[in-house]
């Protein structure tokens, strides 16, 4: 079916800059700074500018000039008449990721069948740290915004995808997210840790959680672990505008995907995906 509608160290080129150890700090300094700029290009951005690169980045035109040339031979930039924009070598590498080799496409049909069911939108997502990263996403029909995309990020604690990835995650992550204060993005976000305390332990128990209009506006979602050998590995999402369907009619339709996707990834072999990266402390997305 046809599917719709992502600390500033000190620069070598600077006066004074002292010249590091070519076998080490050199080339972690050059790598830390070409990752800085590819993180500076946001949704629907081209291309940018010299001058713009240099303001996100925080460095010198003429080291940004410098690397993004080299980027460029790489295939990682492209030029572009208004400066520089994003290259086909980063779409190549990204098709390579796991989450697109294995989770996505055992995921697909599970979620094209919500679609059919529903026709409304329906989420993949996977957690980097303290976020939820959308890896896939099904528009409805019913056309309403919504503050996901593809490659996105959204905190765990205002959607829920995220709130289901987190109330598997482990006491430790659980401890440590709400030891911290909790971000809000619409009125309906919660920010009381003992509210999220319970609703978390609530999911474990029902298999479900629930986003209500916490992530935006008018919008909520149903949402269902994906567990591989006992460990959480994605979560699915039915997202409905607010007023038009009870979230938790849809409740036992992504549970039951949850569940066979679930059975689908653990006869596959061992976990696809782990718990991304850094402890969640050192991230914030």
């Amino acid at each position: 079916m046809p599917r719709n509608n992502r600390e500033q160290s000190a620069d070598a080129d600077s006066p004074g800059a002292s010249a590091p150890d070519a076998a080490g700090p050199a080339r972690g300094n050059v790598l830390d700074r070409g990752v800085r700029l590819l993180r500076a290009f946001r949704p629907a951005e081209e291309a940018l500018r010299l001058t713009e690169l240099s303001r996100r980045t925080g460095l010198p035109k003429a080291t940004v000039h410098r690397l993004a040339e080299q980027l460029v031979e790489l295939g990682l930039l492209q030029r572009a008449p208004a400066g520089f924009g994003l290259g086909i070598g980063l779409f190549e590498l990204g098709e390579l990721v796991p989450v697109k080799l294995r989770l996505r496409e055992a995921a697909l049909p599970f979620m094209q069948d919500l679609y059919e069911a529903t026709h409304e939108t329906i989420h993949l997502g996977v957690r980097d740290g303290l976020d939820v990263i959308y890896a896939d996403k099904i528009r409805g029909h019913a056309g309403i915004d919504t503050p996901s995309r593809v490659g996105g990020r959204l905190p765990l604690t205002c959607t829920g995808v995220g709130k289901v990835l987190l109330a598997w995650c482990g006491q430790d992550l659980i401890d440590e997210v709400l030891a911290q204060p909790l971000p809000r993005l619409t009125a309906h976000s919660i920010t009381d840790p003992g509210r999220l305390a319970d609703e978390l332990a609530q999911i474990r128990y029902s298999g479900v959680g629930y986003d209500r209009q916490e992530a935006a506006p008018g919008l909520s979602c149903v949402a269902s672990p994906v567990l591989v050998h006992g460990q959480i590995v994605a979560a699915l999402s039915i997202s409905v505008p607010a007023h038009q369907l009870p979230p938790a009619r849809l409740a036992p339709a992504v549970r039951t995907a949850g569940l066979a996707l679930s059975r689908v990834l653990s006869r596959a072999g061992p976990p696809v995906l782990r718990p991304a990266g850094p402890p969640a402390s050192a991230r914030r997305g």
